[in-house]
């Protein structure tokens, strides 16, 4: 599922609920909008707060193909991620720049996470101590039977 609230105020309080169940996260702003950019940290507070801790991230600086009213550097974008320890891209929703090529990434490094904390043996990926496991044997059957 992709949820897209557009990072406004009003949807604050219910963001926090999705957050818990999130895989991953694109956290975007809008490089024609300093204000935007300002609330990235904030956003990624939320994220590290509120959501899973094997969460990935990955920071988007949209409307690339607005380069004459750009306000937020690409370098700027670049140490803001490097900051905040996710991966960054630029891209253009309305020209189809990078758009799908974000997708994928993200699903990437989850894939990438989900594969590491299963070698490692995560609880939180492995499902241990979540009840009962399967095996290769079948269970014996239950000789207290009155059938």
């Amino acid at each position: 599922m992709i949820w897209d609230t557009a990072g406004q105020e009003r949807y604050r309080t219910i963001t926090t609920a999705y957050y818990r169940g999130a895989m991953g996260f694109i956290l975007m702003y809008d490089i024609t909008n300093e204000e935007s950019f300002n609330a990235v940290q904030d956003w990624s507070t939320q994220i590290k707060t509120y959501s899973w801790d094997n969460a990935q991230v990955l920071l988007v600086g949209n409307k690339c193909d607005m380069e004459d009213e750009r306000v937020v550097s690409g370098d700027r974008g670049r140490q803001l991620s490097e900051h905040l320890g996710f991966e960054f891209f630029e891209a253009s929703a309305k020209d189809n720049i990078n758009v799908k090529q974000t997708f994928e990434r993200l699903v990437d490094i989850i894939c990438e996470k989900m594969s590491e904390s299963l070698d490692a043996g995560d609880p939180a990926v492995t499902g241990a101590k979540q009840g009962p496991q399967l095996t290769e044997q079948p269970a014996p059957p239950h000789q207290d039977c009155a059938c």
